[in-house]
């Protein structure tokens, strides 16, 4: 299962086996992991790559994806589903490796993987949340068609400091 923008190059694929450097590489980086949450981990190990692949392949549905631009390995995209009241709903979380950054690419991504989660996975909801000091990701979501929710306030604790998270959601338009 692959879906590509041919104008932009960039892609989501199923992970292989053989990903498992490229991701090292990009995972294991403190720009990364200081952006993501406490379960993404610092620094980012073999067996950590290896856990999380295999997870990806085994998932099925499939809700987590490869980001490659120009066949390139650049970051993972995903939908994390949520569960009784919420089972409509999903939540996107998404990397783009530091090399990679400023490229549009994870706003690409992003708006691809929501368009398999409302036609493919008829999830009615996405939504994602952001630290408050990641501008850039408050800038992906908006270009990928997210609007700003609100924020919880010291919702997030990370480096020993309470952060707010600021919220975005998007709607499926493909029910109307």
């Amino acid at each position: 299962m692959t879906f590509t923008n041919p104008e932009t190059g960039v892609s989501l694929r199923k992970f292989k086996v053989e990903d498992k450097q490229g991701l090292i590489e990009l995972a294991n980086n403190p720009n990364i992991a200081k952006n993501l949450r406490d379960g993404f981990p610092h620094p980012y190990t073999e067996e950590d790559a290896d856990n999380f692949i295999q997870s990806s392949i085994e998932s099925e549905p499939t809700t987590r994806f490869c980001i490659e631009k120009n066949g390139v390995y650049v970051g993972n995209v995903g939908l994390h589903p949520d569960s009784d009241i919420y089972r409509k709903n999903a939540e996107i979380g998404y990397f783009i490796g530091e090399p990679f950054w400023g490229q549009g690419i994870a706003s690409q991504a992003i708006k691809m993987m929501v368009e398999y989660g409302f036609k493919e996975l008829k999830f009615h909801r996405i939504q994602a949340g952001v630290f408050d000091y990641n501008v850039a990701s408050r800038k992906v979501l908006e270009n990928a068609g997210f609007e700003y929710e609100g924020t919880a306030k010291e919702a997030i604790f990370k480096h020993g400091k309470f952060y707010d998270e600021l919220k975005f959601g998007i709607l499926n338009p493909y029910e109307k």
